[in-house]
C-alpha cells in the first residue's frame, strides 16, 4: 500500500441563521427513565449529511466510516444490551433542508443523540437549536468558530456538545507554537484570508504569538480566490524580511501563495493548516517550486496519522481498515466516520451499568474520560472545555513525490509549548 498521511479537510465555511425548539428529552419507548431514543433493546442516533450533490463524496465516506463502526460494536454485542441504530437524513449540504431534518431526528424520530453532525450549513443553522433542547452531539464534521467553547459549563452553552475535529482558532495556537518551536523566529509573518477560517487561524495565532512573548507578527490579508490579492501580501513578507510564513487559509488558496512566494524568490519555511495536508495540494504548487530550484521546507499539521515513526501502520488503522473495507481504507473522509462513531461509543461506555441512559449522565461520562481518537491523540471534555483537538502532528512536504511525510509525533500543545518556555 502507497503510503500516504491523511487528514480530513475542513468543509466550506458558511453560516446562516437559525431558530430554536422545545426540549423532548424523556420519551425513552421502553421501560425505566431512559431520556428519548433508548428502548430495552435499541439506542437510536442520528444525523443529517450530504449524500447527494457535491458533497456526496464528503458524506458518503463519512457516513460509511460511521456505519461501519457501529456495524463492529454491534455484532460484539452492542453497548448497554444493546444495538446502537443509526437513522439518517440526505440535506445535500443545504442549511434550511439540514435545519429541517435536525428538527426531524429530535422530535420525530426521536434519537438519543446526533452523530457526525455534518456540514458547515447544517451545523451552523442549528446550534441555537441544539443548545435549546439539550440533545448530545458528539462530533462536528466543521471547524467553525461557534464550535469553539472553552467554558460550556451549561446546558445553553454547549456542556452537551462535543467538537473533535481541530477548529480553526485553537489550530492557530497550534501552528503559532510549531513555527516557533521549530525555527525561534524573530520575525513571523502569517498571510491570512479575509473568511471566518482565516479569521479565526489568525486570532488563534495572535494569542499564542502574544503568550509566548519575544516575537514579532508581521501579517497580511488577502481574499479568497482572487489571485491578485496574494502578490502583495507575499510583497509584505519579503519586504519585512520575515524567517517564517504561516499561511492561514482554507487549502483552495494554499498553492496560490505557495506559487507567488516561489516568484518572488522568498526562502523561508511556509506552515499552514491541516486542511491542506492531501497530495493533490501538492500538485498545486510541485512545477512551480521544482522548476524555480525552490529549497525551502513546506510544513502543515495533521490530526489523524496512520503510520508510526518507523513507517508501520498504527494498530488502530488494521481495525478501521477491515471495518470500511478495501474500498474506503485510505478515504480520510470514512476515517472522520470511524472516529465519530468510536467518540460517541466510548462515552456511552464510560457511563457504566446504569439503570437509566439519559443525556445527563452521557454528558457527565463524555466529561469524565479521556476519549482515545483512532488514528489520532486524546481529547479531554472535563470542566466544559469544548475546543476540538489540539494534538496534532507535523508533516513536511516531498514535492518531488507530491506526498506529504511524517517530521514530528501527535502531540498537545501543551508538549509544545513546554519545549518553548
Amino acid at each position: 500500500m502507497k503510503k500516504k498521511i491523511l487528514t480530513l479537510a475542513a468543509l466550506t465555511v458558511m453560516t446562516v441563521g437559525a431558530i430554536a425548539f422545545t426540549a423532548c428529552g424523556n420519551d425513552s419507548g421502553g421501560s425505566g427513565n431512559h431520556s428519548q431514543g433508548v428502548t430495552d433493546d435499541t439506542i437510536y442516533i442520528g444525523n443529517t449529511a450530504a449524500v447527494s450533490g457535491a458533497f456526496a463524496a464528503v458524506g458518503v465516506p463519512f457516513n460509511h466510516g460511521l456505519q461501519s463502526y457501529l456495524d463492529v460494536v454491534n455484532a460484539n454485542g452492542g453497548v448497554h444490551g444493546r444495538q446502537i441504530v443509526l437513522v439518517h437524513h440526505d440535506d445535500g449540504f443545504d442549511a434550511v433542508t439540514g435545519l429541517a431534518f435536525t428538527e426531524q431526528l429530535i422530535h420525530d424520530d426521536q434519537v438519543f443523540a446526533l452523530v457526525g453532525h455534518f456540514g458547515t450549513p447544517t451545523i451552523g443553522a442549528t446550534l441555537p437549536m441544539l443548545k435549546d433542547t439539550g440533545i448530545p452531539a458528539v462530533y462536528f464534521a466543521a471547524g467553525i468558530s461557534q464550535l469553539y467553547m472553552p467554558t460550556a459549563t451549561t446546558v445553553a452553552t454547549g456542556q452537551r456538545l462535543f467538537p473533535v475535529q481541530p477548529l480553526f482558532r485553537p489550530e492557530g495556537h497550534v501552528l503559532a507554537a510549531r513555527a516557533i518551536d521549530e525555527y525561534a523566529p524573530q520575525t513571523l509573518g502569517v498571510i491570512f484570508s479575509n473568511d471566518e477560517a482565516g479569521q479565526d487561524l489568525i486570532s488563534g495565532i495572535r494569542a499564542q504569538v502574544a503568550e509566548i512573548g519575544g516575537v514579532n507578527l508581521v501579517e497580511a490579508q488577502i481574499t479568497p480566490a482572487d489571485a491578485g490579492s496574494i502578490s502583495p501580501a507575499v510583497l509584505t513578507m519579503y519586504a519585512q524580511n520575515v524567517d517564517v510564513i504561516i499561511v492561514a487559509t482554507l487549502q483552495g488558496d494554499f498553492p496560490a501563495v505557495i506559487n507567488s512566494i516561489v516568484g518572488q524568490g522568498l526562502d523561508v519555511p511556509v506552515f499552514s493548516s491541516y486542511v491542506s495536508a492531501a497530495p493533490i495540494i501538492i500538485e498545486g504548487f510541485a512545477a512551480d517550486y521544482i522548476g524555480a530550484n525552490a529549497s525551502f521546507p513546506i510544513y502543515v499539521t495533521a490530526w489523524l496519522d496512520i503510520f508510526n515513526v518507523d513507517g508501520s501502520f498504527v494498530s488502530a488503522y488494521y481495525d478501521f481498515a477491515e471495518g470500511v473495507g478495501e474500498d474506503m481504507a485510505l478515504n480520510t473522509f470514512a476515517m472522520a466516520g470511524w472516529v465519530a462513531g468510536s467518540t460517541f461509543i466510548q462515552g456511552l461506555r464510560a457511563m457504566g451499568n446504569v439503570e437509566d441512559i439519559t443525556w445527563e449522565g452521557l454528558a457527565e461520562a463524555m466529561e469524565s474520560t479521556l476519549i482515545n481518537l483512532p488514528m489520532g491523540g486524546v481529547m479531554d471534555f472535563s470542566g466544559g472545555v469544548r475546543t476540538g483537538t489540539t494534538s496534532m502532528a507535523l508533516l513536511r512536504a516531498n514535492v518531488e513525490t507530491t506526498e506529504w511525510a511524517p517530521l514530528r509525533p501527535m502531540e498537545q500543545l501543551t508538549d509544545i509549548l513546554s519545549r518553548i518556555n
